[in-house]
Protein backbone atom coordinates (compact mmCIF):
# COMPACT_ATOMS: atom_id res chain seq x y z
CA UNK A 1 0.00 0.00 0.00
CA UNK A 2 1.67 3.38 -1.18
CA UNK A 3 0.11 6.88 0.31
CA UNK A 4 -0.19 8.91 -2.75
CA UNK A 5 -0.29 13.15 -2.57
CA UNK A 6 -1.72 15.39 -4.51
CA UNK A 7 -0.04 18.56 -4.19
CA UNK A 8 0.46 20.62 -7.82
CA UNK A 9 -1.89 23.28 -7.40
CA UNK A 10 -1.27 26.77 -7.47
CA UNK A 11 -4.09 27.58 -4.62
CA UNK A 12 -5.51 31.07 -6.03
CA UNK A 13 -7.61 31.68 -3.40
CA UNK A 14 -5.13 31.26 -0.74
CA UNK A 15 -2.80 34.52 -2.22
CA UNK A 16 -1.09 36.01 -0.68
CA UNK A 17 -0.40 33.18 1.43
CA UNK A 18 0.47 31.02 -1.61
CA UNK A 19 2.21 33.60 -4.04
CA UNK A 20 5.41 32.19 -2.43
CA UNK A 21 4.96 28.74 -0.62
CA UNK A 22 2.56 26.22 -1.76
CA UNK A 23 -0.89 25.37 0.29
CA UNK A 24 0.80 22.49 1.58
CA UNK A 25 3.35 24.17 3.41
CA UNK A 26 1.82 26.69 5.20
CA UNK A 27 2.13 26.33 9.08
CA UNK A 28 -1.20 25.84 11.15
CA UNK A 29 -0.18 25.53 15.23
CA UNK A 30 3.35 25.23 14.59
CA UNK A 31 3.08 22.20 11.43
CA UNK A 32 2.48 22.41 7.92
CA UNK A 33 -0.52 20.90 6.00
CA UNK A 34 1.88 18.45 4.65
CA UNK A 35 3.89 17.77 7.66
CA UNK A 36 0.75 16.81 9.08
CA UNK A 37 -0.42 14.54 6.33
CA UNK A 38 3.11 12.50 6.62
CA UNK A 39 2.76 11.67 9.80
CA UNK A 40 -0.76 10.83 9.87
CA UNK A 41 0.55 8.14 6.79
CA UNK A 42 3.42 6.86 9.23
CA UNK A 43 1.42 6.61 12.41
CA UNK A 44 -0.86 4.18 10.04
CA UNK A 45 2.41 2.24 8.75
CA UNK A 46 2.80 4.04 5.79
CA UNK A 47 6.00 4.26 4.80
CA UNK A 48 6.12 4.61 0.99
CA UNK A 49 5.01 7.66 -0.49
CA UNK A 50 4.22 9.29 -3.70
CA UNK A 51 4.11 13.25 -4.14
CA UNK A 52 2.83 15.04 -7.13
CA UNK A 53 4.08 18.41 -6.90
CA UNK A 54 4.15 21.12 -9.50
CA UNK A 55 3.57 24.86 -8.54
CA UNK A 56 7.12 25.61 -6.11
CA UNK A 57 8.13 22.23 -6.31
CA UNK A 58 11.65 22.54 -5.24
CA UNK A 59 10.53 23.99 -1.92
CA UNK A 60 8.08 20.79 -1.29
CA UNK A 61 11.21 18.42 -2.07
CA UNK A 62 13.24 20.46 0.15
CA UNK A 63 11.12 20.34 2.66
CA UNK A 64 10.60 16.35 2.64
CA UNK A 65 14.28 16.07 2.22
CA UNK A 66 14.83 18.54 5.49
CA UNK A 67 12.00 17.01 7.66
CA UNK A 68 11.32 13.42 6.90
CA UNK A 69 14.89 11.81 5.33
CA UNK A 70 14.03 8.32 6.39
CA UNK A 71 10.90 7.84 4.70
CA UNK A 72 10.51 6.48 0.76
CA UNK A 73 8.84 9.22 -0.50
CA UNK A 74 9.47 9.42 -4.45
CA UNK A 75 8.53 13.00 -6.29
CA UNK A 76 6.41 13.24 -9.44
CA UNK A 77 5.72 16.58 -11.61
CA UNK A 78 2.91 17.65 -13.02
CA UNK A 79 4.48 20.11 -15.61
CA UNK A 80 1.42 21.66 -16.52
CA UNK A 81 -0.17 21.96 -13.39
CA UNK A 82 -1.60 25.69 -14.38
CA UNK A 83 -3.90 24.05 -16.60
CA UNK A 84 -5.11 21.08 -15.02
CA UNK A 85 -6.92 19.46 -12.67
CA UNK A 86 -6.22 16.87 -9.77
CA UNK A 87 -7.51 14.09 -12.43
CA UNK A 88 -4.21 14.46 -14.53
CA UNK A 89 -2.06 14.60 -11.34
CA UNK A 90 -3.46 11.69 -10.32
CA UNK A 91 -3.02 9.90 -13.68
CA UNK A 92 0.62 11.05 -13.50
CA UNK A 93 0.75 7.93 -10.75
CA UNK A 94 -0.36 5.22 -12.62
CA UNK A 95 2.98 3.58 -13.02
CA UNK A 96 4.22 3.57 -9.26
CA UNK A 97 0.52 2.58 -7.66
CA UNK A 98 -1.24 0.16 -10.11
CA UNK A 99 0.41 -3.01 -8.89
CA UNK A 100 0.28 -1.49 -5.09
CA UNK A 101 -3.04 -0.16 -4.21
CA UNK A 102 -2.89 3.38 -2.57
CA UNK A 103 -4.19 5.51 0.20
CA UNK A 104 -5.27 8.66 -2.26
CA UNK A 105 -5.13 12.24 -0.31
CA UNK A 106 -5.32 15.72 -1.47
CA UNK A 107 -2.52 17.58 0.08
CA UNK A 108 -5.35 20.32 1.74
CA UNK A 109 -6.51 18.18 4.28
CA UNK A 110 -5.41 18.93 7.88
CA UNK A 111 -7.27 15.81 9.88
CA UNK A 112 -6.80 12.98 12.70
CA UNK A 113 -4.51 9.93 11.65
CA UNK A 114 -8.10 8.08 12.85
CA UNK A 115 -9.80 8.76 9.42
CA UNK A 116 -7.24 6.54 7.34
CA UNK A 117 -7.53 4.09 10.04
CA UNK A 118 -10.88 3.71 9.58
CA UNK A 119 -10.23 3.24 5.87
CA UNK A 120 -7.90 0.58 6.33
CA UNK A 121 -10.10 -1.39 9.24
CA UNK A 122 -13.38 -0.79 7.37
CA UNK A 123 -13.36 -4.24 5.77
CA UNK A 124 -14.20 -3.13 1.98
CA UNK A 125 -10.93 -2.87 -0.74
CA UNK A 126 -12.48 0.06 -2.03
CA UNK A 127 -13.61 2.97 0.01
CA UNK A 128 -13.43 6.72 0.75
CA UNK A 129 -13.78 9.02 3.71
CA UNK A 130 -17.38 10.90 4.29
CA UNK A 131 -18.17 13.24 6.59
CA UNK A 132 -21.68 12.62 7.84
CA UNK A 133 -21.91 16.00 9.88
CA UNK A 134 -21.15 18.57 7.60
CA UNK A 135 -23.62 21.15 6.18
CA UNK A 136 -24.34 20.74 2.56
CA UNK A 137 -24.33 22.88 -0.37
CA UNK A 138 -23.35 23.27 -3.93
CA UNK A 139 -19.62 23.34 -3.04
CA UNK A 140 -19.24 20.36 -1.36
CA UNK A 141 -18.24 17.01 -3.35
CA UNK A 142 -21.15 15.02 -2.11
CA UNK A 143 -21.92 11.18 -1.99
CA UNK A 144 -24.92 9.09 -2.67
CA UNK A 145 -25.08 5.05 -1.36
CA UNK A 146 -27.66 2.34 -1.58
CA UNK A 147 -28.73 0.43 1.51
CA UNK A 148 -25.55 -1.52 1.46
CA UNK A 149 -23.67 1.95 1.93
CA UNK A 150 -22.03 1.45 -1.86
CA UNK A 151 -21.77 4.88 -3.71
CA UNK A 152 -23.82 5.15 -6.30
CA UNK A 153 -23.39 8.68 -7.13
CA UNK A 154 -20.41 11.28 -6.38
CA UNK A 155 -20.11 14.96 -7.22
CA UNK A 156 -20.86 18.17 -6.67
CA UNK A 157 -23.56 17.74 -8.64
CA UNK A 158 -25.48 15.11 -6.37
CA UNK A 159 -28.66 16.58 -4.31
CA UNK A 160 -27.76 17.51 -1.05
CA UNK A 161 -30.77 16.07 0.37
CA UNK A 162 -30.17 12.75 -1.36
CA UNK A 163 -26.66 13.24 -0.20
CA UNK A 164 -25.46 10.92 3.31
CA UNK A 165 -22.62 13.36 3.63
CA UNK A 166 -19.49 14.88 2.02
CA UNK A 167 -15.91 13.09 0.55
CA UNK A 168 -13.23 14.74 2.31
CA UNK A 169 -10.24 14.02 -0.17
CA UNK A 170 -9.19 10.26 1.24
CA UNK A 171 -9.46 7.40 -0.11
CA UNK A 172 -8.19 4.12 -0.58
CA UNK A 173 -7.76 1.41 -3.76
CA UNK A 174 -6.50 -1.99 -3.66
CA UNK A 175 -4.73 -2.94 -7.00
CA UNK A 176 -7.76 -4.70 -8.38
CA UNK A 177 -9.70 -1.61 -8.94
CA UNK A 178 -6.49 0.70 -9.71
CA UNK A 179 -6.45 -1.10 -12.98
CA UNK A 180 -10.17 -0.36 -13.50
CA UNK A 181 -9.73 3.23 -12.69
CA UNK A 182 -6.51 3.81 -14.63
CA UNK A 183 -8.33 2.55 -17.78
CA UNK A 184 -10.78 5.30 -17.08
CA UNK A 185 -8.23 7.78 -16.62
CA UNK A 186 -6.71 6.82 -19.43
CA UNK A 187 -9.29 7.18 -21.85
CA UNK A 188 -10.27 10.84 -20.67
CA UNK A 189 -7.18 12.09 -20.00
CA UNK A 190 -5.05 10.57 -23.26
CA UNK A 191 -8.13 10.27 -25.57
CA UNK A 192 -10.65 12.82 -24.55
CA UNK A 193 -8.05 15.48 -23.39
CA UNK A 194 -10.51 15.78 -20.28
CA UNK A 195 -7.49 16.84 -17.86
CA UNK A 196 -9.59 19.55 -16.12
CA UNK A 197 -11.98 17.30 -14.22
CA UNK A 198 -12.21 16.64 -10.55
CA UNK A 199 -10.79 12.93 -10.22
CA UNK A 200 -14.53 12.31 -9.02
CA UNK A 201 -15.61 12.06 -12.64
CA UNK A 202 -13.42 8.83 -12.95
CA UNK A 203 -14.68 7.29 -9.91
CA UNK A 204 -18.12 8.00 -10.71
CA UNK A 205 -17.51 6.02 -14.07
CA UNK A 206 -16.23 3.25 -12.59
CA UNK A 207 -19.10 3.05 -9.81
CA UNK A 208 -20.96 3.38 -13.27
CA UNK A 209 -19.25 0.12 -14.73
CA UNK A 210 -20.02 -1.81 -11.73
CA UNK A 211 -17.13 -1.13 -9.54
CA UNK A 212 -17.89 -1.50 -5.70
CA UNK A 213 -16.55 1.89 -3.61
CA UNK A 214 -18.03 2.05 -0.37
CA UNK A 215 -18.50 5.22 2.21
CA UNK A 216 -16.48 5.26 5.60
CA UNK A 217 -18.48 7.85 8.04
CA UNK A 218 -15.78 9.31 9.50
CA UNK A 219 -17.89 12.22 11.21
CA UNK A 220 -16.92 10.92 14.50
CA UNK A 221 -13.23 12.55 13.38
CA UNK A 222 -12.13 15.92 12.99
CA UNK A 223 -10.74 17.05 9.50
CA UNK A 224 -10.83 20.01 7.07
CA UNK A 225 -10.25 20.67 3.95
CA UNK A 226 -7.93 24.54 3.44
CA UNK A 227 -9.25 26.40 0.47
CA UNK A 228 -9.27 29.58 2.18
CA UNK A 229 -7.61 32.14 4.55
CA UNK A 230 -11.05 31.54 6.96
CA UNK A 231 -10.57 27.97 6.93
CA UNK A 232 -7.22 28.30 8.59
CA UNK A 233 -8.73 30.26 10.99
CA UNK A 234 -11.61 27.48 11.36
CA UNK A 235 -8.63 24.93 11.31
CA UNK A 236 -6.81 26.65 14.04
CA UNK A 237 -9.81 27.07 16.62
CA UNK A 238 -11.80 23.88 15.99
CA UNK A 239 -9.28 21.11 14.80
CA UNK A 240 -5.61 21.81 16.41
CA UNK A 241 -7.01 20.41 19.47
CA UNK A 242 -7.57 17.43 18.96
CA UNK A 243 -4.38 16.72 17.37
CA UNK A 244 -1.28 15.92 18.56
CA UNK A 245 1.51 18.12 18.89
CA UNK A 246 3.70 19.00 16.25
CA UNK A 247 6.86 17.02 14.82
CA UNK A 248 8.44 18.99 12.30
CA UNK A 249 9.28 22.41 11.39
CA UNK A 250 6.93 25.07 10.04
CA UNK A 251 7.05 26.83 7.38
CA UNK A 252 4.73 29.83 7.57
CA UNK A 253 2.72 30.86 10.88
CA UNK A 254 -0.59 31.43 10.38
Amino acid sequence: MKGVILAAGISSRLRPLTDTTPKCLLSIGGETILGRTLNNLTACGIRDVVIVGGYLEDQLRSYVSGNFPGLGVKFLTNEVYASTNNIYSLWLTKPDVLEHGMILLDSDIIFEDRIIQALVRSGYDNCLAVNTKTRLGDEEIKVAVDRHNRIHAISKEVPPGGAIGESIGIELFAPSMLKTLFDVLDRKIVHEKAVNEFYEVAFQEVIDRGGEIYAVDVGMYKAIEIDTAEDLLAAEKDILPYLPPSKTAPTIKI
